[in-house]
């Protein structure tokens, strides 16, 4: 009976079924909460079911940076300038990470050279080392962009994760608040860079900024010729 429940069970349940359950849980609780009980409970089947699919947690979060990896465009006009295509990349990276709160996180501890972490490695390599930069250089630019879009998504203003829409909402107006009541003669600047500086604004000009900043610098050093070659 146990057998004929367990492959039951199996029949239903798909990796992909597995991964977007869990993304749903670690996004709403965190990676240290999402546990195989949980997320057994949450779908209503035994461990073994799981077990099917993954051997342990690792192997889940595993699947679960390949996902975010995966939805990376790593398409590129070859047309373009350098530049556009390596933003093209960037961008990408930072929409996969917007997507889930918890894939950061993932892709912060995330060492495993998996199918599609590979693919999008190979294509940043590819359009770096086309601007003539060296392989050391290249390298180096390709590890920062990655953790440029992990800091850029972990720093969004105003994000707490863990907050309800109103609950978040209720916070930034009291930061707001707190921020434009400070005595004028001491903190003008803070009073006048309240509504940006609580992630009252516009979001979207913290990630375009972040992009340009990180890309101007890039642009210098291929301008100084340093790390580029002949």
């Amino acid at each position: 009976m146990a057998r004929q429940t367990a492959d039951a069970e199996r029949a239903r349940l798909s990796k992909e079924t597995v991964v977007d359950r869990a993304f749903e849980l670690a996004d709403r609780d965190g990676l240290e909460a999402l546990t195989i009980r949980k997320l057994t409970q949450s779908l209503g089947v035994t461990p073994m079911a799981l077990y099917w699919h993954f051997h342990g947690k690792d192997d889940l979060l595993d699947a679960l940076a390949e996902r975010v990896w995966g939805e990376i465009d790593i398409s590129v006009d070859p047309a373009a300038p350098w530049p556009r295509q390596f933003r093209g990349i960037l961008e990408s990276l930072i929409s996969a990470l917007r997507a889930h709160p918890a894939a950061p996180d993932l892709l912060m501890h995330d060492h495993k050279r998996t199918e599609a972490a590979l693919r999008a490695t190979e294509a940043a390599l590819d359009v770096i080392r086309g601007a003539g930069f060296s392989p050391e250089y290249a390298s180096a630019i390709a590890r920062q962009a990655l953790w440029t879009g992990i800091t850029l998504v972990r720093s969004e203003p105003g994000v707490h994760h863990g907050l309800s829409p109103e609950e978040l909402a209720e916070h930034k107006r009291k930061d707001l608040v707190t921020l434009s009541l400070l005595p004028q003669d001491r903190f003008p600047r803070l009073i006048e860079c309240a509504v940006p500086m609580t992630g009252s604004g516009d979001v979207e000009f913290h990630y375009k900024f972040g992009v340009d900043v990180f890309l101007a610098g890039v642009e210098a050093v291929a301008r100084s010729a340093q790390g580029v070659t002949d």
